[in-house]
């Protein structure tokens, strides 16, 4: 971090990750947020067998929980859910439209829960409040008054529980359409179209218990302490029983330094913490593959070294015949890289990635974590799996304490792809559709987010719904996207609180309040559980205990019913009252579409819920060849546009006081930011070179593609600050960065906007 200390709101943060730091930020939470009844009570349900599942991430719970299986950042998403603050139509009587678009994100969140129905009146431009009835029969003449279905998209939140997910999906397909971009689509759809190709199924392989059992843990692009970090109790019982835990990453988290357990009451009355990583390597953004073909490089080196001096070598040679294909090819493109370019892309020195990998060939049982700093690339198909090409060379799938560990970001987020909300149905999707409901859905492939994105700014899209999720902010190109909203005939947005997107207004504009996932959500047959799928793809239920914040407030499954109701009548005969009345019937279908699910509603029963079948941790490969596969990628990933000697590569990260674009305040303490998120983080030696000092004003520019010639400028206007990130590599906040990211700079494989590689321009700003 700087020495300095003259940039307001910027100074050094000296304590662990967690600790005492953790508990306060927790008090704050709940006073911020007013939450004074029962506010602890409520914290202590978080995760339980008996109560609801956290909100913010998926990280899975233990089976022998204890009462504080809740984290600072999860409290905050509870908190920021069951707030005393309400947003009502006396509070948009007074602001409108207009003047709430001048708000931060911040401010329009923190106004509290959404209480009623509301509708946007274009006369006036404030929102008026309307009647769910009144409400679902415009949504369902606007839909019925579309050209075509494809004119709709159709966007999901992780946050969404299975059963609203899987009525959603049915609700779509029965409409006519497979338009489904999801939040999946910006963070780990990397994973969902790797590692199927590599192994047969876009899921991790690993049960938490793994966790206990590997001799080796390697994190990869990833931030645990800030984006889930109940995972950092894993990490620390990992570090203090020796095993190394190697971290590849552009900057030094501090919660992948030291961290102290809140719940370790010595560490807490000493002040002590735990060191987590053995070593931290500080690879160059977008320079993963270098890093990782770097190491299976050494591990072939190793395995050579090995038979020469009369070893069995170190690759798992019957693993490889048995269960794989295409180790030839990765061998031949692994011989053909030169250190050279190894090091000149990943940034880091040879003896390094070598002492990564010896750890590797050391170690007997290797899980590989990774987060969103892998897959938001344009190469994040790439570098997941590359990831699988190392783990395979020695056989580290399909075996207890070993595997691969894709951290997913939001509570659900893998749940809702389990169910079907996917733009690529797949014939068992469609053939169990047809078994549950009687009726075939389109076979057409849909949109992801970034097709809906272009689908938007083209006009060829004429209305959106959002189940949840803020889908205009997190977007690539979101002043584009956010200006072409206003041009549909149709919006529609279901949520807790107001945000960015909700301010979208179309030719018809609806604000749909919801209940959340800590309230009791009552239907025809008394209280329902939803249930929820984690990291680890463990099912469980979720019971919420509160009342809701409002009489006005409905389910989503409910919400949905009176939108397909409205919408298509009784067309195939789905009873969908029948359904919302119980939430075991929607479960019932849920088992007849995918029969993972079988004897779903009992199972759901034992705490803890259920593990669905993942057949690649039982090396059953079901990919066409029935083998695991060796993936070559050709060259390092390298962008052409970094090779100038003035640009540098932008990563968007995420402040400590946020989750995805929910801000909850304005603080990044590990990194030593308070109260402001309009900074750019640089290298001292790049700010030299630029003749810039730490404090400038700089304005950040993108650097186009040479295929849009006539690209608008990219620029946005931030405050340097000197930090520890690899040379040629700046970092900047998102959601605030996004309008940096053209829609196509993308992943051309998976879709997924390259939040984490953008090549940029610096300059002073002129004051």
């Amino acid at each position: 971090m700087t020495d300095r200390h003259d940039i307001p709101g910027v100074h050094p943060y000296g304590a662990p990750a967690g600790g005492w730091g953790a508990l306060k930020a927790v008090a704050e939470a709940l006073h911020g947020q007013e939450v004074v009844v029962d506010g602890v009570k409520t914290l202590l349900r978080t995760n339980q067998p008996d109560g609801f599942d956290c909100p913010g991430c998926a990280w899975p719970d233990p089976k022998h929980t204890s009462s504080f299986e809740f984290c600072e950042n999860g409290a905050k998403a509870v908190t920021w859910e069951a707030t005393s603050k309400r947003t009502t139509p006396e509070f948009f009587a007074i602001h409108p439209v207009s003047e709430l678009l001048s708000w931060s994100d911040y401010a329009l969140e923190n106004e509290g829960r959404l209480t009623q129905p509301m509708v946007h009146d274009p006369v006036t431009n404030h929102f008026v409040p309307i009647s769910w009835e009144e409400a679902f029969a415009s949504i369902g003449a606007a839909l019925k008054a579309l050209p075509d279905p494809n004119a709709a998209e159709f966007y999901t939140s992780g946050r969404a529980s299975n059963e609203a997910a899987f009525l959603f999906q049915l609700f779509v397909r029965a409409y006519g359409t497979n338009n489904f971009p999801d939040c999946s689509n910006m963070c780990h759809e990397a994973t969902s179209v790797g590692l199927p190709i590599s192994i047969g199924v876009g899921k991790g392989t690993v049960t938490l218990e793994d966790y206990d059992k590997n001799d080796l843990l390697m994190s990869f692009g990833h931030n645990p302490g800030t984006n889930h970090p109940r995972m950092m109790t894993t990490f620390r019982n990992t570090a203090r029983r020796g095993t190394p835990i190697i971290v590849f990453n552009p900057l030094k988290e501090r919660a992948l330094e030291r961290f102290a357990a809140p719940q370790d009451p010595i560490q807490m009355m000493t002040f002590g913490s735990t060191p987590i990583a053995s070593a931290i390597h500080q690879v160059k953004v977008g320079g993963d593959v270098a890093a990782l073909k770097g190491m299976m490089k050494r591990v072939l080196e190793r395995d050579a070294q090995d038979l020469a001096a009369g070893g069995t070598g170190k690759l798992d040679r019957a693993f490889i015949a048995e269960h794989t294909q295409g180790f030839e090819a990765l061998s031949a493109d692994l011989d053909a890289t030169s250190w050279s370019d190894i090091e000149r892309v990943s940034g880091l020195k040879r003896v390094a990635i070598e002492s990564a990998a010896d750890a590797y060939v050391a170690a007997d049982r290797v899980i590989i974590a990774y987060g969103m700093g892998m897959t938001q690339h344009r190469y994040g198909t790439a570098n997941v799996q590359q990831m699988m090409n190392l783990l395979l060379m020695r056989g580290n799938v399909g075996r207890p304490g070993a595997g691969m560990a894709p951290i997913r970001g939001h509570s659900n987020v893998q749940g809702d792809r389990t169910v079907g909300i996917t733009e690529i149905p797949n014939k068992a999707l469609l053939d169990g559709m047809e078994r549950a409901f009687g009726f075939r859905p389109p076979e057409a492939f849909g949109h992801n987010a970034v097709d809906a994105g272009k689908a938007i700014l083209n006009g060829s899209a004429r209305a959106i719904i959002c189940l949840g999720g803020n889908f205009a902010v997190a977007m690539s190109d979101p002043q584009a996207i956010q200006a072409a909203i206003r041009k549909l005939d149709l919006a529609v947005y279901l949520g807790t609180k107001l945000n960015r997107t909700d301010l979208m207004t179309a030719k018809q504009t609806f604000i749909l309040p919801v209940l959340g996932r800590t309230e009791l959500d009552i239907q025809a047959s008394g209280p329902q559980a939803v249930t929820v799928e984690d990291s680890v793809s463990m099912v469980h239920a979720s019971r919420g205990k509160l009342p809701p914040a409002s009489e006005q407030l409905r389910s989503e499954p409910a919400i949905i019913a009176g939108m397909a109701k409205a919408a298509l009548g009784n067309k195939y005969n789905i009873d969908w009252d029948y359904l919302v009345a119980d939430y075991d019937r929607i479960r019932d279908k849920i088992e007849i579409v995918f029969p993972d699910f079988k004897d779903y509603n009992a199972r759901i029963q034992r705490p803890g819920g259920f593990l669905l079948r993942v057949a690649a941790s039982y090396r059953e490969w079901r990919t066409p060849n029935k083998k695991a596969n060796f993936l070559v990628m050709d060259g390092l990933c390298e962008d052409p546009r970094t090779s100038a000697a003035d640009v540098l590569i932008l990563t968007t990260l995420r402040a400590h006081d946020q989750y995805n674009t929910t801000i909850y305040g304005l603080n990044d303490r590990y990194r030593g930011v308070f109260g402001r998120r309009d900074v750019l983080f640089m290298n001292r030696d790049d700010l030299a070179a630029r003749r810039l000092s730490d404090g400038d004003l700089v304005e950040v520019e993108a650097v186009p593609y040479d295929s849009e010639p006539e690209a608008p400028s990219r620029t946005i206007t931030l405050t340097a600050v000197a930090y520890d990130i690899p040379r040629g590599c700046v970092a900047a906040y998102y959601p605030e960065a996004n309008i940096l990211i053209p829609l196509i700079h993308h992943d051309p494989k998976s879709g997924t906007p390259s939040y984490k590689s953008v090549p940029v321009r610096t300059r002073r700003a002129i004051a």
